[in-house]
């Protein structure tokens, strides 16, 4: 059994952004109060945080019971729809990535697309229409380590939704998967002004870590003030 190493109280509790891209994840933790570190394979020049580059699973097994909490985005186009109908090959990283965060005993939320539902363990759905942005791109987060969290009440879509890759008309939604037009937009209705297309396509809109963020913060301030 692991034990986790003591916290040090600092002004703010330090979170692990596993695969961060280019830091839609990262962002919203931030702004529900946590200071950031994101670790991912590739180089991540706009990544507004600290970054590490270097391989997730093996940095979350040896560093990742040094932060407070961890959240962890492994490549989705494994289970992605665009990448099965290419025939592509991509490493599936759910399942060694589930148990370097359970070997951590922190907290924490590790995110996919909706092909991954059968590898996730009771995950919550967030939906960008629950936070009042003009995309659905619903995403699925389980938890461990003894968090959970609630999602927001999912409206009913009532919005039309734009096609893979074409325009967005006036009062539609957009999806920005792909090699999608209209970057700007995109920056604008998922709140990522820094990304580039490629970031946009995969990230996790920061409204949806905020809200994951705020509940996290919530559950771990016991632990942080008894380690203070």
């Amino acid at each position: 059994m692991t034990h986790p190493t003591p916290i040090r109280r600092s002004r703010r509790p330090r979170l692990l952004d596993a695969y961060c891209c280019q830091g839609g994840a990262g962002k919203g933790y931030n702004d529900a109060g946590f200071d950031i570190t994101g670790i991912d394979l590739n180089p991540q020049p706009s990544y507004p945080f600290t970054f590490i580059q270097g391989g997730a699973v093996a940095f979350i097994r040896e560093h990742g019971a040094k932060f407070d909490a961890i959240h962890a985005s492994p490549p989705c186009q494994h289970d992605s729809d665009c990448q099965r109908l290419q025939n592509r090959d991509h490493p599936d990283l759910i399942a060694p990535t589930r148990a370097a965060l359970e070997s951590t005993g922190r907290p924490w939320v590790m995110e996919n697309v909706k092909g991954a539902l059968p590898k996730l363990h009771q995950p919550v759905m967030l939906c960008g229409a629950m936070f009042g942005l003009e995309t659905y791109r619903h995403r699925y987060f389980e938890t461990g380590g003894g968090f959970t969290f609630t999602a927001p009440a999912h409206p009913v879509h009532t919005a039309p939704q734009a096609k893979m890759g074409r325009p967005v008309p006036p009062g539609w939604y957009g999806q920005y998967v792909g090699n999608f037009s209209g970057v700007d937009l995109a920056r604008r209705v998922m709140g990522v002004p820094w990304m580039n297309r490629d970031g946009i396509r995969e990230c996790i809109p920061p409204a949806y870590s905020a809200w994951i963020g705020t509940q996290l913060l919530t559950s771990i301030t016991p632990a942080l003030e008894v380690a203070a």
